[in-house]
């Protein structure tokens, strides 16, 4: 009889009312800071390197060569692991664990899990790449939404600025992002309302309304050579039923912390010839496809350019009496300290060397430690690559 009460008390309680979101307190943790990120841009599909001022509301078509590896996405959502080093800069890892679409069956009434469509895979490997050498652009975009990214670097600090805008006729719930954090990079992050999902604080997502954006600051200082890129995985709901997740990478590359040096060719020279050796050169041959333009001087200037503004290396002229090479100069930073404080950099060399009759080129890097002779060879292979 005593149950039979409680269930009665519990019909004829009103129902509650949700309160209406409140503005961002000061209260807050770090991690959810209220204040938003200070240089707000939406990025639109039809400026593919710059901002505009509003979310764009119609998708241009990506007639881009398929240069992921669709086999790698699978047909199930998978946790977060760790990709290997070469598939995270040629980008055929970025997708990894992508769920497409489809149902639980065991769980007929849950959400319909949908993922990353293979045909977006070409238009997202070369955002990424586009975003290595860019200051801004667009990361990823869909019918649903649209992820655009500023970043500025000095040193072995640097600034991003992400933005998530909807492009969907209807709000997007519980719309929350997990940025992988690794050992190599001190992050810090502020951004919208429960928008951030990490271990410590288990968001609840936030509500990103039609046409409007959610934001994301990250500080982020490296302390050790890397090559590979950050995952950051984007979670959200939608009114249709549907569970949307998005595995993508940051464009948070070993270039982004280079530092230009100007050599003369003798000194390049000696400096080459004292970093020989297996764990300090690495070294890849890249035959362009049969249907790509043939190399020429107006190709090799795009490659220099590359190399001096995308990736901050110093240009060394004269080092070969031929147009067909270009060496760069760089030194590394690192936030990390030695024994006497001072800070630990790597010093790094690239030369790249083209074969007009073969249709091909030759990467080689040469550092003061193996990962960063990697991570710029295999960025250089795939920005090389794209300017045809």
């Amino acid at each position: 009889r005593a149950l039979q009460m409680m269930q009665y008390a519990q019909m004829i309680q009103p129902p509650t009312i949700e309160e209406e979101e409140e503005p961002l307190s000061p209260s807050q943790s770090a991690n959810q800071s209220t204040d938003e990120p200070e240089d707000e841009v939406a990025i639109s599909p039809s400026d593919e390197n710059g901002a505009s001022e509003e979310v764009s509301e119609e998708r241009e078509g990506n007639d881009q060569e398929e240069v992921y590896d669709q086999d790698e996405i699978s047909n199930q959502p998978a946790e977060d692991k760790k990709f290997d080093s070469e598939d995270a800069m040629h980008l055929n890892g970025a997708v990894r664990n992508a769920p497409t679409t489809f149902a639980n069956p065991e769980r007929p009434n849950s959400p319909k899990m949908v993922g990353i469509p293979k045909e977006l895979i070409p238009a997202m490997r070369k955002a990424f790449s586009n975003l290595t050498t860019s200051p801004s652009g667009v990361l990823f975009e869909n019918s649903f939404l649209q992820v655009g990214v500023k970043h500025e670097y000095v040193g072995a600090q640097g600034r991003l600025s992400v933005f998530f805008g909807n492009l969907h006729d209807t709000p997007l719930a519980n719309f929350k992002v997990r940025v992988d954090q690794p050992d190599h990079l001190k992050m810090q992050m502020q951004g919208t309302q429960n928008l951030i999902d990490d271990e410590e604080y288990d968001s609840v997502g936030c509500m990103v309304a039609t046409k409007t954006q959610a934001k994301l600051l990250i500080l982020v200082e490296v302390t050790a050579p890397f090559d590979d890129a950050p995952s950051m995985r984007i979670r959200f709901d939608t009114e249709e039923g549907e569970h949307h997740e998005y595995p993508l990478r940051l464009p948070l590359v070993a270039t982004c912390f280079m530092e230009p040096v100007k050599l003369d060719p003798g000194a390049f020279m000696q400096r080459w010839k004292s970093l020989e050796g297996q764990e300090r050169e690495c070294q890849e041959v890249m035959k362009l496809p049969p249907n790509a333009p043939g190399i020429d001087e107006d190709y090799m200037e795009r490659v220099a350019n590359i190399i001096v503004n995308g990736f901050k290396f110093g240009r060394c002229q004269g080092v070969d009496p031929t147009p067909w090479t270009v060496s760069g100069a760089a030194t590394f930073r690192t936030g990390a300290k030695d024994m006497n404080g001072n800070n630990i950099n790597v010093g790094c060399l690239v030369r790249v060397e083209a074969n007009p009759k073969a249709n091909a080129f030759r990467v080689t890097t040469r550092t003061l430690h193996p990962l960063c002779s990697k991570a710029i060879k295999n960025v250089s292979l795939v920005s090389i690559k794209l300017a045809m």
